[in-house]
């Protein structure tokens, strides 16, 4: 990728910038190929949220996440260039599509900036392949004709446009000038969701407690028989309204409310949009370092600061959820180290409190190899036992038949990167899916030995109680 520090829109012209893009028509045509061009813009804060808000369309893709708890939040919609997989290889397949596109690249701006320069959101289903008519590939992955990112106070406005033979520079170049205006006084008039919110809601199981209490049983049958080691079973529950859900909406509500998740949401340009507040940091990199997490194990908050105390103390000292957590921990470390990666952890784990849920918690480090992409690490790592099981060749093939119906994106990997291969990905826990008047609400729990049906049932329905309560209020 070409990079060029220049500000084209900082003091000049408009006949500056067409010139600008017609040299970039005519790189196009003499190589026979279209360019990515990207265009990086410090510009006064906004609140990306909000920019999406404004110009939300069900028939646009778009791809939203904020962590408020780490000053982040990053917004991208409209796809200029896109890309599907299938299969095994689809990690590898999205590595070469990113590779591709970069190959006759130009950026302008500065792209030492947080979320500067093209970025490529991604989103990655749980399983390698997905079922027929499903609202998501197995793997999607795009690039967007705008996005906003915050980073620590610090707004960048990325453009990008694609440019090939036959594209009309002079009204991309006036385009580029309006929206640059438009992002220098950006108008905050709220979209009134108050009309929308969803009214007289019937809400069903997918598949009924007696049938995932059994599920559970016959799991535990082949735990106590030697055959795996844990499974991570989900229950779904049908929301339907007389009136559409809007998926900003409730992520509104979501993110106000949980700061310290990743509140995002992933529309597919066909009027879905899944959504949520994850708890679960798949995998960071930087230049330097490679950040994952292990969280499993969990309890409920308690009414005053002594009570929440003693369930966190009581999870500490609960056998069952640390052999559940050390499971999870182990396994990342032994899927990092096969990729030589040298790993750093705790040996414990500590206690991370969310509103409505603690769980045992784990940071997991390692220092960066460059020859290790971030795609190589989310094949090594996804599905991890905190969402499918152990030995994830023998429980992930399982979990289908026992929870009745097809996950989709619900502990899928979802994130984005940029174009140095820098990225961050997150799972898709306490999630749904919003189709219109249906939403679809997700949550799981682990079976290890001593799990009590019953009693997953319930940490599950503790799990649902947030997404249950930002889509009715």
């Amino acid at each position: 990728m070409l990079s060029l520090p220049a500000d084209l829109t900082k003091n000049r012209s408009l006949e500056d910038l067409v010139s600008f893009l017609d040299e970039c028509r005519q790189d196009s045509r003499r190589q026979k190929k279209s360019i990515l061009v990207s265009i990086s813009v410090q510009v006064h804060s906004l609140d990306p949220l909000a920019v999406l808000e404004s110009i939300f369309e069900a028939n646009h893709q778009h791809f939203y996440v904020e962590r408020p708890n780490e000053n982040m939040a990053l917004a991208g919609a409209e796809a200029i260039v896109s890309f599907t997989a299938s299969g095994d290889n689809r990690f590898k397949e999205c590595q070469h599509f990113i590779d591709t596109t970069l190959e006759n690249a130009v950026a302008v701006g500065d792209l030492n900036s947080a979320f500067s320069g093209p970025h490529f959101f991604t989103t990655f289903s749980f399983l390698n392949t997905c079922e027929k008519d499903e609202p998501f590939a197995s793997a999607t992955i795009f690039v967007p004709r705008w996005q906003v990112g915050v980073k620590d106070g610090i707004t960048v406005a990325v453009a990008n446009l694609c440019v090939d033979e036959s594209c009309d520079v002079v009204f991309q170049a006036e385009r580029l000038f309006k929206a640059h205006a438009k992002f220098g006084s950006f108008d905050y008039s709220s979209p009134d969701f108050k009309n929308e919110r969803p009214q007289h809601i019937n809400v069903s199981e997918v598949i009924s407690k007696d049938v995932f209490v059994d599920s559970v049983k016959q799991s535990l049958n082949q735990i106590n028989q030697g055959l795996f080691k844990k499974i991570v079973l989900a229950r779904a529950k049908d929301f339907v309204s007389v009136q559409p859900f809007h998926p900003l909406r409730i992520l509104s509500g979501l993110r106000q409310r949980f700061n310290d998740c990743y509140s995002f949401s992933v529309a597919n340009g066909l009027g879905q949009s899944f959504i949520g507040a994850s708890p679960e940091r798949l995998v960071k990199c930087d230049k330097t370092k490679i950040t994952t997490e292990a969280l499993a194990g969990s309890t409920k908050r308690g009414a005053s600061a002594s009570e929440d105390a003693f369930f966190a103390s009581s999870l500490l000292k609960d056998d069952k959820e640390l052999s559940e957590h050390a499971l999870v921990a182990e396994s990342i470390r032994t899927y990092l180290s096969n990729l030589g990666l040298h790993v750093v952890m705790p040996a414990r784990p500590s206690i991370h409190r969310y509103a409505n849920v603690q769980h045992l918690h784990t940071p997991i480090e390692a220092e960066r190899i460059l020859s290790v992409s971030i795609f190589d690490i989310l094949q090594s790592l996804h599905p991890t036992p905190a969402v499918g099981g152990l030995p994830r060749e023998v429980t992930v093939p399982k979990i289908r038949s026992l929870e009745g119906f097809s996950r989709g994106l619900y502990t899928g990997a979802l994130g984005f990167v940029n174009a140095q291969g820098d990225g961050e990905f997150f799972v898709g826990l306490r999630s749904a899916l919003i189709d219109g008047q249906n939403a679809r609400l997700y949550a799981g729990a682990g079976i290890v030995a001593g799990s009590i049906a019953e009693r997953e049932y319930d940490e599950i329905e503790l799990k649902f109680k947030a997404m249950h309560e930002a889509i009715l209020s």
